[in-house]
């Protein structure tokens, strides 16, 4: 009598215990080997088959323990860019501030900072350069920054000559109940800022340099 093969699978569910009763059997039964080559039994096929398991566990696991080490080193810039500006006693002190350590723990080359709300002391600082209406309106609708190869409106111009050599740019909203600033930062590097990348470091960044500026701007920030 010939069985088909639902009809097989379906006898040996229904009786779990079918090689317990004939142990032997298994040690019978030549399956291909899966990479090829000569038969080998059901028992080393499975053990194959496990041994391919654990690697892709181990590999799995190797995978995770490197994330978390990369995480760690981030969590430990992140720190370290807080510490930094809460050693700024000044506006003056804080707008270099932010950007010397941008540079230098995150290794980011280029920084570029816009503020539309008014400082309290008002000075000169190029921070507080003109923005356009349209960039202002974008700023006001990120939930989450913005990373590209093609920057928004007018940012690329706030890089002068080196905008030429940028390839990608992330751009962070700086808001208290509105935008009232941008931090972006730029790369020559085109897979620097993509997309698809995770952006939660960047968001507490942008939420840091939003806490640490609140202090020198006034409170008409809103306005346009």
């Amino acid at each position: 009598m010939n069985l088909s093969a639902e009809a097989i699978v379906e006898f040996l569910q229904e009786h779990p215990d079918f090689f317990e009763d004939k142990p032997g059997l298994l040690e019978q039964i030549a399956i291909p080997h899966p990479h090829g080559g000569r038969a080998i039994s059901l028992a080393e096929r499975q053990q194959l088959q496990l041994r391919e398991k654990n690697k892709l566990l181990e590999s799995k696991l190797r995978e995770l323990l490197q994330f978390g080490e990369e995480n760690d080193a981030i969590g430990e810039k992140v720190h370290r860019f807080s510490l930094s500006l809460l050693t700024a006693r000044t506006l003056e002190s804080l707008l270099p501030t932010i950007t010397l350590s941008l540079r230098d723990d995150f290794a980011v080359p280029h920084i570029a900072l816009r503020i539309w709300a008014s400082p309290a002391q008002p000075g000169e600082q190029a921070e507080f350069a003109d923005v356009s209406a349209d960039l202002r309106a974008f700023a006001d609708t990120l939930v989450r920054p913005y990373c590209d190869t093609q920057p928004p409106h007018e940012v690329a111009s706030w890089f002068g000559d080196a905008a030429l050599l940028l390839k990608s740019f992330a751009v962070v909203s700086l808001r208290s109940e509105h935008a009232f600033g941008l931090l972006v930062l730029a790369s020559e590097d085109a897979q620097r800022f993509y997309p698809e990348m995770g952006t939660l470091y960047l968001k507490r960044i942008g939420e840091l340099v939003t806490v640490a500026l609140m202090p020198y701007i006034s409170e008409d920030q809103d306005a346009a």
